[in-house]
């Protein structure tokens, strides 16, 4: 049975005002090794409940390194009304006993803990629910599913930003056209990928070496792939070890190099996903961080940090300075237009936005395939098979597009109002590392 979203939503609201005084200060303290048990023994059930998720959706789990007796019999059971009724009793019987919580002193670490698992609980019903049919719109699926709000964003907003574009790329054909052509000497010819990636992997780790202590033993391969959806991923394969995998079904340019060796591994998803292990998993014992879902707000502080992640490592004219001095060459690339290229991209970077509003109108049911992939090579400026790929990773991922940018955007907001700005590099790694070991929520950062 398919149930009312829009009851489901009201159910949300109310659940989120009281997740805002669960954990407040009591007059009488109870001892908190009573909590502790009560947290540890949510978690282990919120970790199985995922598990058994994960079962009817492949890609809901995204890392797993806990007990491996935690993990569902790998059977053929198809989801049914019978599945759906035991998922959902066990996420509501676990919210209920998350809510049963507020009458505990709680530490700030232990606040923190309890938001997350809330906000995770509250993932696995809506994905309980969407299992079932539920359909959501997009601005429902992502509140409910990462914990935020997406700025909605009409055609001229994305028309400034190519205007400004025509003027640094004049000449003929339309922008989208002249882009490509011109970003195509930048390219990075197929036999140096390895090379010049690797280059850029080892200044990325130094970098964040100097300003976070990693696990002992920590390291990551590299593979490249085809047909795949997306244009990288890491694969957390625990006890500090990921497997990066790119993909080279599109052309790879310069910029990228720091881009996937910082965002996939130092200081972004390698480095995340290795100190939640370190930090929280291991030494706090805090089972919840031996899962990774990646439908939950945890994948938009986990995209939002890698992403911004460039920035810390990297911050004013650094990597610039750094990919002429040093990529450039070992790509056999030219640094003569390196300036202007640079110019393109900054500008580029205001457009991020259009494909989210490719995705909303494609999810919402507004725009068929074509619609959305002529929207992306317009105001995404994408070309026609770069567009098609984009389409596919809505397809299969629909709303996670929202947490490279949004989520960007909220940790950078976090960051710099609290004094790690670009001028304060030391203040800016310390709240960076804060939020790599720490459970943290979109919500929670605002």
């Amino acid at each position: 049975m398919i149930e009312n979203f829009s009851a489901k939503l009201v159910l949300f609201i109310f659940l989120n005002l009281i997740l805002s005084f669960a954990c407040a200060d009591k007059k009488e303290p109870i001892k908190k090794s009573d909590l502790e048990i009560k947290m540890d023994k949510i978690a282990e059930e919120y970790v199985k409940l995922a598990l058994n998720i994960g079962k009817y959706d492949k890609d809901f789990i995204d890392a797993y390194y806990g007990p491996p007796d935690w993990k569902p019999a790998d059977d053929t059971i198809v989801f049914n009304n019978s599945v759906y009724e035991l998922l959902n009793a066990k996420a509501d019987s676990l919210l209920d006993e998350m809510e049963s919580l507020g009458v505990y002193n709680a530490t700030e670490s232990e606040k923190l803990r309890y938001r997350y698992l809330y906000k995770q609980l509250l993932a696995c019903k809506t994905k309980i629910f969407m299992l079932n049919g539920v359909t959501l719109s997009f601005e429902e699926e992502a509140e409910a599913l990462y914990d935020c709000e997406v700025p909605e964003l009409n055609e001229e907003f994305f028309m400034n930003t190519i205007t400004e574009l025509e003027k640094l790329l004049p000449g003929k054909g339309n922008i989208t056209e002249r882009l490509q052509k011109f970003k195509e000497r930048f390219r990075i010819p197929e036999e140096k990928l390895n090379a010049v990636f690797e280059a850029a992997i080892n200044e990325c780790r130094e970098r964040t070496l100097r300003n976070i202590q990693l696990p002992p033993n920590e390291s990551f391969t590299v593979e490249y792939v085809k047909n795949k959806p997306w244009g990288a991923y890491n694969w957390y394969k625990g006890n500090f070890y990921s497997v990066i995998q790119v993909n080279t079904d599109l052309p790879i340019y310069i910029d990228r190099a720091i881009d996937l060796a910082a965002h996939e591994g130092y200081p972004g998803h390698h480095v995340y996903n290795s100190l939640l292990e370190w930090n929280l998993y291991r030494k706090n014992e805090w089972v919840e961080f031996s899962v990774y879902v990646l439908f939950s707000p945890q994948s938009l502080i986990a995209e939002g940090t890698a992403n911004y992640g460039i920035d810390v490592a990297f911050p004013g004219n650094e990597r610039i300075k750094f990919e002429k001095e040093v990529l450039f060459p070992l790509a056999g690339l030219s640094t003569r237009e390196a300036e202007l290229y640079y110019k393109v991209l900054a500008l580029l970077k205001n457009l991020s936005y259009a494909g989210n509003e490719a995705a909303r109108n494609f999810i919402d049911g507004k725009w068929s395939e074509q619609q959305t992939v002529e929207w992306l090579i317009k105001y995404n400026l994408r070309s026609k098979e770069s567009a098609i790929k984009f389409l596919d990773f809505i397809k299969q991922y629909r709303t996670y597009v929202i947490n490279y940018n949004v989520g960007q955007d909220i940790i950078k907001n976090y960051i710099e109002r609290n004094g790690g700005t670009e001028n304060n590099p030391k203040k800016r790694w310390e709240l960076f590392k804060l939020l790599l070991s720490t459970p943290q929520t979109p919500g929670g950062l605002k």
